[in-house]
């Protein structure tokens, strides 16, 4: 990866625009749209596929840290937020996070895309069987859960590349009892805390590490993420504006579809 092509940039800009929108409408990372757009522009130029993935695995949790701020700040608003679930989930997902990046450090390219593949159909087939509004049924106050929900959704983050919004909010939906819209808020102010973790776990983990491209820290590139980060921080933010306005069983519907897309793509599939 000598140089970088004007259709490198353009791709790597408009995908951070459109993860941007997602994230903000469906309470996701983006890791699962930005990983294997940045996993292929980064093999088209000349990267061995194992550090090509652990660089789009560790860029995508960095991009995903910006643009989970600018999410939760817009849901916090609509108080669509439960803060004291999220932080516990947080910390613990963020110190799990940490270790599934120590993980994927470790494991090869073809391990690596189809346990994402199948993580995120898994989690697609369980949310499409959940309702998206539960107007009776109470959000569950047992604090063991939460600190087993964190882990998993942090350990999974931090091993995929994702913030965790695929695996947290199939859980949040299912096991915690909340309804779609506060799932979605309550997953973005989780995904501070796991991209955190994980994003510093990818940067120690490939700290000198050889055939890394020009302007990487560890395994995150720099070029990569300004590309991604600048459009999706200000598309996140329309993102949610937007699903304030539409059905959440639409949102959860769409949620599927992209889950399983992905999923598919990531096995090979399609």
């Amino acid at each position: 990866m000598t140089s970088v092509e004007p259709l490198y940039i353009v791709t790597l800009f408009l995908t951070g625009a459109f993860t941007g929108v997602i994230s903000g409408l469906l309470g996701v990372g983006g890791g699962f749209i930005m990983f294997p757009v940045q996993y292929w522009l980064l093999q088209e130029n000349g990267l061995h596929p194992d550090i090509a993935i652990r660089i789009a695995l560790g860029t995508s949790l960095f991009v995903i840290l910006l643009n989970s701020i600018s999410v939760t700040l817009k849901y916090q608003r609509k108080k669509a937020v439960l803060w004291r679930q999220a932080t516990l989930m947080g910390i613990f997902g963020s110190v799990a996070s940490f270790g599934g990046s120590a993980v994927a450090s470790y494991l090869p390219a073809s391990v690596l895309s189809t346990t994402f593949g199948i993580v995120v159909i898994i989690g697609a087939v369980r949310t499409y069987k959940t309702p998206a509004a539960k107007e009776t049924e109470e959000i569950s106050t047992r604090k063991l859960s939460y600190i087993f929900a964190g882990i998993l959704i942090g350990f999974f983050s931090g091993l995929l590349g994702i913030g965790g919004g695929v695996i947290g909010i199939p859980i949040m939906l299912i096991f915690l009892h909340f309804d779609m819209l506060k799932a979605v808020g309550t997953s973005a102010a989780v995904i501070m805390f796991t991209s955190f973790g994980g994003s510093l776990g990818y940067i120690i983990h490939g700290w000198g590490q050889p055939g890394l491209p020009p302007y990487s820290l560890g395994y995150i590139n720099l070029l990569n993420w300004v590309l991604l980060a600048i459009p999706g921080f200000f598309a996140a933010r329309k993102g949610a504006d937007i699903a304030h306005i539409v059905n959440p069983e639409y949102l959860k519907h769409l949620f599927v579809l992209l889950m399983i897309y992905v999923g598919l793509e990531m096995i090979g599939i399609l």
